[in-house]
């Protein structure tokens, strides 16, 4: 965890950057963007299904649109990550190239560049993996909503889990003859980009200080400057 921890720290100090910038601004309006089309469709479809079909019969339909933008939010608050991850993962070659070479020069020239297509892939397999894991989880979700905190820690700690895994992937695909992380090393990944995204404001930088953090973990493992 202390390698984690300082590999946060520096990704932090790479945030102020103007590649990094351009990045975090690119991907940040195209996140919203899609949530901002993705959610008007959603909410005009489920309002024209209400009336149209009767659903919630003698609901209001006032009411019932505040109950379908309620939803709406709190699915948006589920998939923001799975999301902003895919989005990152378009522009994580950029990111990690710019990161190496200006930290690991050694480790930049020795880079594969990564095609658009086979960053597509990874972000499209970590939306997937996201989405089939929770809904293997939805029946313990449940169960464990008696419990209060329960069902919060389970989605950290599964969430923590396929993040350390989604980012470490992003940089080695740049280097595909590299051995994986630890799973310790992984885990602490995953568990401090996974509460970044807990945190009103910080989570719109989540995704970039995740990528960069796996950057300096894979090579600070190394002892690489």
């Amino acid at each position: 965890m202390a390698r984690a921890v300082h590999a946060l720290l520096l990704a932090l100090k790479d945030l102020p950057h103007p590649r990094v910038l351009r990045v975090l601004a690119a991907s940040l309006a195209l996140t919203l963007l899609v949530f901002a089309v993705a959610g008007a469709a959603l909410f005009l479809a489920a309002r024209w299904a209400l009336e149209h079909w009767e659903w919630l019969d003698g609901v209001e339909l006032d009411m019932a649109g505040v109950l379908v933008a309620l939803l709406l939010i709190a699915v948006s608050w589920l998939l923001f990550r799975a999301v902003a991850i895919l989005v990152v993962g378009l522009f994580a070659d950029g990111i990690v190239a710019d990161i190496e070479g200006r930290h690991y020069p050694a480790a930049a020239a020795r880079a594969v560049p990564v095609r658009f297509a086979k960053s597509l892939r990874l972000g499209l397999a970590s939306v997937a993996r996201l989405i089939a894991v929770n809904l293997v989880a939805l029946p313990l979700y449940i169960l464990l909503l008696f419990t209060a905190v329960g069902a919060p820690l389970l989605a950290f700690a599964l969430n923590a889990a396929l993040l350390g895994r989604d980012l470490e992937a992003m940089v080695r695909a740049r280097h595909p003859d590299r051995p994986p992380l630890g799973r310790g090393a992984r885990w602490s990944l995953g568990a401090l980009s996974a509460a970044s995204f807990l945190v009103p404001v910080a989570n719109l930088l989540a995704p970039i200080i995740g990528a960069a953090m796996a950057v300096h973990l894979l090579h600070l493992r190394d002892g690489e400057t």
